[in-house]
């Protein structure tokens, strides 16, 4: 599986960003999808994940009420709508996939695709 990510930035706070990331390849419509974020000098954290029929969502608490993850099942394509983003939004955001909604954590993640920086000014 292949995951090719996009649409990171330079914005200010308070503004609004969307990051893409399209999965291909031998039965990449069958992994549960997600972002992680990573800030220098801090570990991968968990941001949003989504199932693989687009139903089963779940947010990180940092995260919750600003940004959504959502899926496109015709094209395997996973967004992550990022609302009143603030600076400590910045970081280096990482799409990935996982065999189950229960295996979206760092450790256990399958395919993990390149990383695209979200910086947030204030």
């Amino acid at each position: 599986v292949q995951l090719q990510a996009s649409g990171g930035g330079l914005v200010q706070a308070g503004d609004s960003l969307r990051l893409s990331c399209t999965a291909s390849g031998r039965s990449a419509s069958n992994y549960a999808m997600g972002w992680f974020r990573q800030a220098p000098e801090n570990e991968r954290l968990f941001v949003a994940a989504i199932g693989w029929a687009g139903v089963s969502k779940v947010h990180g608490d940092s995260v919750q009420g600003r940004f959504t993850i959502s899926k496109n099942k015709a094209n395997n394509t996973v967004y992550l709508e990022m609302n009143s983003l603030k600076t400590e939004d910045t970081a280096v955001y990482y799409c990935a996939a996982a065999q189950t909604m229960t295996d979206m954590t760092a450790r256990r993640i399958s395919y993990w695709g390149q990383g695209t920086q979200v910086t947030v000014s204030s």
